[in-house]
């Protein structure tokens, strides 16, 4: 699976992707962190170290795919927010 792919990562890929070299790192590039803000960021890629050390089961690689996906959505709100509110300035 490439990790530029526009298809949605389900929660068996990524169970399945627990067991690869280097799954922290390959999963956060599947979950897409780089558009998430520093913090998400950050917040997300220990949540996918403990999936990865942990038992973690189809639940969880769910909840994981949902707090991702909320994180991503929510950055883009605020930056295209921002980029709104600096238009309109560059306007008046």
């Amino acid at each position: 699976m490439n990790p530029n792919e526009s298809s949605d990562l389900s929660a068996a890929t990524l169970v399945a992707l627990r067991t690869t070299d280097d799954a922290v790192r390959v999963i956060t590039e599947h979950l897409k962190v780089k558009e998430m803000g520093p913090a998400d960021h950050i917040r997300t890629k220990h949540e996918v170290k403990a999936f990865v050390e942990g038992a973690g089961d189809l639940n969880a690689a769910e909840e994981l795919l949902m707090r991702a996906r909320i994180r991503r959505e929510e950055t883009q709100k605020i930056s295209m927010k921002i980029s709104q509110e600096h238009g309109e300035r560059m306007s008046q």
